[in-house]
């Protein structure tokens, strides 16, 4: 067994030399590092400032630079973090101005601008400003723009080349993270050389992306162009400069020193070339990288590609193109194929270049020489679709068998285009717990504008009245120019506090000064949610920002929050402000939406995430309180999912119907569920979560029940090994691939990691690409092509299924472990009927992979069992999988990557080893995880007709009594008699009064919800999951006790506390004066109600019984199923009943007249 390397996580910034793993991102704060060793190396005395404005897929970028802080500080670094993109620039202009006055502490400052493609778009002004001035001689700049070319996370995709273009600033492009590190290099020393601005451009590819490279600071010889003539006073900044002759200096001047510095240090090579060149290949960034694995994909080796005379060109600046290089590369060629990405940004250049060549040769590029489109300029690129491409190129000028049938078979597979499995989809969802689930809600009769943050979420939920956006910090300005034109009088904008403090403030004053009416809900959750939860610039607090806004001569601003008492007595508001609980939004909004001008809803609740963040690092406590859901007293109604739209709430399937429960492992302890009408909900208040200790089992069993595992035999690395990781965001999952990463590199293998993310983090989809090599230079491309997966490790089941995803898939070549666990997306929080596509799920997995090849086990429910949470589910997939041999890193190597992590250590080592042991002896690790306590009796599910009318009998008689049950089983005997005269061998009918008879007599009254209180059950399902000293409170609203809400008229719920329970045992044994004349709570209309709908049922089977037939059984089924949609306490019952007397009616008449049904279908 190979050794594993000597590796620390702080090697990518402590050490100065050798292989490194590490993201694009940290590539990224490499850079100035080794760029002042550089320096040092010269006796040159520089800093660097860096400042910008994060997001994706520079979202983290800020995070990364605050870690690596005590690295910074030894390199002279000092990071700033913009307030906005184009004050930032200006900063980074002002970094470049320091030598012009006295007291400069170095000989130079170097700095680097990042944001994303919309970031530069606004800093345009500031870009042209400071490339026209130039950059320090000892200085430079780099520019970083991250470019989203599919909106993954952007609300339009972007390419920044055409807007450093415009401000003439040359633009590098990276094509993996080696190159990130070496052309932020080479991009300092072209803007020194040349005084210019140089962009970098950073795509989620190379960003979101992980490599083991070489990070020797004095590697690259960069070279001083010999063959420039340098102009009098050089290209750098200086004072005074008039502009006119900044702008010929910077035409005349600099940007022919930009090209002079890349021919000189050949940053476009020529990476495959041919004695006999035929077919040139200009390529560039991620481009580069699919041309390299489409070639592999059409088995197309070195050798071959020089022998069919295929030269290949990698650009390294796609602006300004260098042409000398570019003529060299392209003489003898018969054509040259440009392959990039969006618009032909190189293809242009390249035909003005070659455009005067006496032998040119032909350019294809968008489009072929008849004018058709080969290649979108929207969207992007594959490596599948530039295999095809290229195979039809090679084949247009020689024949080629084996090319001719690799190409077929490429097209089949392109038209067999997958279709997806499920329409149950991942889409992003407000997390667990979210302010936003309470703060985005807007009355009846009302719209909302939505904003740039994790609040724009809200646009895509139906229920949110939520409809189109702006940029970022233009929230609420279109209203400026609509309501002059509409009778709409009203309209609330969202906007987070970070982008109020990036820009949006100005858009609020430019509505006071329109003189609109419009409320902005500022919405402060004390984060910048959306990349990671970093601070927001400036840090204003929620007084501060009250202060600002009444500043702005607002008409109106009403603080909200889930803390009122967090504000004494005496907090100086501004004077027409007041203070109001979260529960008075809607009252606070309808008055609002009535006052004329400009008004603010300044709404202050933490991030959820933040929060839970915050306590894990012992900043904030923990609450005692926890919610649980009492199933058997649950109705279903999913009132609590309305009330919270909280994804934490899963469904139940029980014996008596779908219930709820909470996942205590995600729930954030927001509580808003418990606001659903509805008094299942508890509060557990001390304890804690029952957690097996994911221990060894008892000494004297353990031997035989867990011996020493085997090793498994691991695959061979002959060629790339590609795994495919899904997930959901905010789970933990992209773990499984940083763990990898870092044992491949522990190995000194060659590895790719992928994470593709982007607005995923917020319960959408997360797809991780791990590609393993035995050597590096074995991988190009990061992601995985089509029909390429060696193993599918399916930490979520409708990820897996995703159209791409499922794409990597190949018939008996991918192994497939998927857990099995149901999670449910964000519409469960609106649907409580929405059903999870478990079974098309699997079979599309099988059909993929084939059904000796899938593995289903239910990870979330052993590692849960076993170790108190479900994010273990994750390691226990990897070490199922290791376990059975598709894993090629020594079990050794992924250990010790969990220690390097640092998180969770010993927890995750347990969760990896209980998966080897699931795949070595899955019965023995069931037995492990089996409940503390014996599964309450209303999750075992019925078998039979029969066992399904024995429970509910047995139930009746302990809700009322054996006369009342014998009524319930005299119905279901008479129907099932009928059903059988009717249509012999049928139990749908029968199984459906069975149920619904019952659901209907059991109502769930005073005396039932104290009797399912006191009944073990209860009890039994507590102790599963919680121990340790705890009180009990109930959330409640008696009829005879509670008070109603003003605004609504309903009921208000409020917490009883331990003494419930006595009550709810008194008022169990008065269960039989339910109904009669002494019953105190009889004579309601929700109780008269629900004695009428018995009565109604038996009169309705009464005469389903007497009349019914073949052809109406079907009608006589859903009649009898009608009581599935009554669900629910008060208000929320009396919705479900209006909604089932109309299903009634109209299964009553399609009962009584099967033939009108039978033709209004045809």
């Amino acid at each position: 067994m190979t050794a594993l390397k000597s590796v620390s996580l702080d090697d990518k910034y402590a050490l100065d030399r050798g292989r490194v793993y590490m993201t694009g991102i940290q590539a990224l704060v490499r850079v100035p590092m080794a760029q002042r060793q550089r320096d040092a190396a010269r006796d040159l005395n520089t800093a660097c400032f860096i400042s910008g404005y994060r997001g994706s897929p520079l979202g983290t970028y800020d995070m990364q630079l605050w870690r690596a802080r005590a690295f910074m500080q030894k390199n002279n670094i000092e990071f700033q973090p913009g307030l906005n993109e184009d004050l930032a620039a200006t900063a980074v202009w002002g970094s470049q101005q320091t030598g012009l006055y006295p007291g400069a502490k170095y000989d130079g400052v170097f700095s680097i601008w990042y944001g994303k493609g919309p970031g530069v778009d606004r800093s345009g002004d500031a870009f042209k400003h400071a490339n026209f001035a130039g950059t320090a001689e000892h200085g430079g700049v780099l520019a970083i723009a991250g470019d989203d070319h599919v909106a993954k996370s952007s609300t339009i995709p972007h390419q920044s080349e055409y807007a450093f273009m415009d401000a003439c600033i040359p633009m590098l492009h990276p094509a993996g993270v080696q190159d990130v590190l070496d052309y932020g290099l080479y991009g300092f020393a072209m803007s020194r050389f040349s005084g210019c601005w140089v962009g970098l451009k950073a795509t989620a590819e190379n960003m979101d992306s992980s490599a083991s490279i070489d990070i020797d600071p004095l590697q690259l010889e960069i070279v001083t162009p010999a063959d420039f003539a340098m102009p009098k006073g050089g290209l750098n900044i200086r004072w005074p400069d008039p502009w006119l002759e900044q702008e010929e200096r910077l035409h005349s001047h600099k940007l022919p020193a930009v090209l002079a510095f890349a021919r000189a240090n050949r940053l476009d090579k020529v990476m495959l070339d041919s004695p006999k060149p035929r077919i040139g290949i200009v390529t560039v960034g991620k481009s580069y990288l699919d041309v390299r694995q489409a070639l592999d994909d059409l088995g197309i080796s070195d050798q071959e590609a020089a022998e069919l005379g295929l030269r290949i060109y990698k650009v390294a600046m796609p602006w300004p193109l260098e042409p000398e290089g570019l003529k060299e590369f392209a003489a003898g060629l018969e054509e040259v194929l440009v392959i990039e990405e969006k618009r032909p940004l190189i293809e242009d250049q390249v035909k003005q270049i070659l455009f005067d060549l006496a032998e040119r040769p032909h350019v294809i590029g968008k489009k072929d020489e008849t004018g058709a489109t080969i290649m979108p300029t929207n969207g992007e690129l594959s490596a599948s679709s530039i295999a095809r491409l290229l195979a039809r190129r090679i084949l247009k000028l020689r024949d080629h068998a084996r090319l001719r049938d690799r190409l077929s078979f490429l097209e089949d597979h392109a038209k067999t285009a997958l279709k997806p499995v499920t329409d149950f989809q991942r889409i992003p969802y407000f997390c667990s717990g979210c302010p936003h689930n309470t703060s985005t809600k807007v009355p009846d009769g009302s719209i909302s504008f939505a904003g740039i943050g994790c609040h724009f979420l809200a646009s895509w939920m139906p229920h949110r009245e939520t409809k189109t956006f702006t940029q970022m910090g233009a929230e609420g300005s279109p209203w400026i120019g609509m309501a002059p034109f509409t009778e709409h009088k009203h309209m609330f904008v969202n906007l987070g506090d970070g982008t109020y403090t990036h820009s949006g403030v100005l858009a609020i004053r430019a509505a006071v000064a329109a003189n609109v009416n419009i409320t902005y809900k500022i919405l402060y959750n004390d984060a910048v949610a959306m990349t990671g939860g970093q601070p927001a610039e400036g840090a204003f607090s929620v007084l501060e920002i009250a202060n600002q806004v009444a500043a702005e001569r607002v008409a109106a601003l009403r603080i909200i929050t889930d803390e009122p008492d967090k504000y004494p007595l005496g907090t100086h508001w501004p004077d027409f402000a007041t203070l109001h609980h979260r529960d008075e939004l809607d009252s606070v909004q309808k008055e609002l939406r009535d006052t004329e001008g400009v008004t603010i809803i300044l709404y202050d609740q933490t991030c959820a995430t933040e929060k839970r963040r915050r306590r894990k690092r012992g900043l904030l406590p923990e609450p005692a309180k926890r919610l649980f859901i009492n199933q058997q007293v649950c109705e279903g109604c999913g009132d609590c999912g309305v009330a919270s739209n909280c994804v934490s709430l899963t469904p139940v399937e029980t014996e008596f119907g779908r219930k709820r429960a909470i996942d205590q492992s995600s729930c954030n302890k927001d509580y808003s569920c418990a606001k659903g009408f509805c008094p299942s909900f508890v509060n557990v208040v001390g304890g804690g979560i029952r957690k097996k200790t994911g221990a060894e089992p008892e000494t004297a069993a353990r031997a035989d029940i867990f011996p020493v595992l085997p090793e498994p035999a691991l695959p061979a690395l002959d060629h790339p090994y590609n795994i495919v990781v899904t997930g959901i965001g905010g789970t933990g999952v992209v773990t499984i691939g940083a763990l990898l990463g870092m044992a491949a590199h522990l190995e000194n293998k060659g590895v790719t990691v992928l994470d593709q993310i982007g607005l995923a983090q917020k319960n959408g989809s997360v797809v991780t690409h791990v590609r393993l090599a035995s050597k590096p230079e074995e991988l190009h491309a990061v992601r995985i092509a089509a029909g390429s997966a060696h193993l599918l490790l399916a930490c979520d089941m409708i990820t897996a299924v995703g159209v791409d995803s499922l794409s990597k898939l190949s018939l008996g070549d991918t192994t497939a472990i998927v857990n099995i666990q149901q999670t449910m997306n964000g519409a469960f929080t609106q649907n409580p009927d929405l059903q999870f596509p478990a079974e098309a799920v699997k079979a599309a997995l099988k059909s993929s992979c084939g059904e000796n090849s899938t593995h289903f086990l239910d990870a979330n429910r052993i590692a849960t069992a076993l170790l108190g949470d479900s994010i273990a589910s994750n390691l226990f997939v990897l070490g199922y999988a290791y376990q059975l041999g598709q894993v090629p890193l020594t079990g050794e190597a992924i250990l010790r990557a969990v220690e390097l992590n640092g998180v969770a250590v010993e927890f995750n080592k347990k969760a990896f080893l209980w998966g080897r042991r699931a795949a070595h002896d899955l019965a023995a690790v069931e037995k492990a995880a089996a409940p503390v306590v014996e599964q309450p009796k209303h999750l075992d599910l019925a078998k039979s007709l029969d066992e399904t009318v024995e429970r509910r009998i047995a139930e009746l008689t302990a809700y009322q009594n054996a006369s009342y049950a014998a009524r319930y089983a005299g119905l279901v005997e008479t129907v099932r008699a009928a059903e059988e005269r009717a249509m012999p061998g049928s139990e749908k009918l029968s199984q459906a009064v069975a149920r619904y008879a019952y659901k209907l007599m059991a109502y769930k009254d005073e005396y039932e919800v104290a009797r399912l209180y006191t009944d073990p059950a209860f009890r039994q399902q507590l102790d599963e999951q919680f121990d340790g000293k705890f009180k009990l409170e109930v959330n409640l609203a008696p009829p005879l006790l509670a008070q109603r809400d003003p605004e609504t008229g309903h009921l208000q719920k409020r917490a009883y506390g331990p003494w419930i329970f006595t009550a709810f045992g008194l008022l169990a044994k008065l269960k039989g004066l339910r109904g009669t004349a002494f019953d105190p709570f009889g004579r309601t209309e929700e109780r008269r109600t629900e004695r009428r709908l018995i009565e109604e049922y038996f009169a309705d089977m009464g005469e389903v019984v007497r009349g019914l037939s073949s052809e109406n059984h079907a009608a006589a089924v859903t009649l009898a199923s009608v009581p599935e949609h009554i669900r629910g306490y008060g208000h929320v019952k009396e919705r479900h009943l209006a909604n089932a007397a109309t299903r009634r009616e109209e299964a009553l008449q399609a009962f009584r007249n099967p033939a009108a049904t039978r033709d209004a279908a045809e």
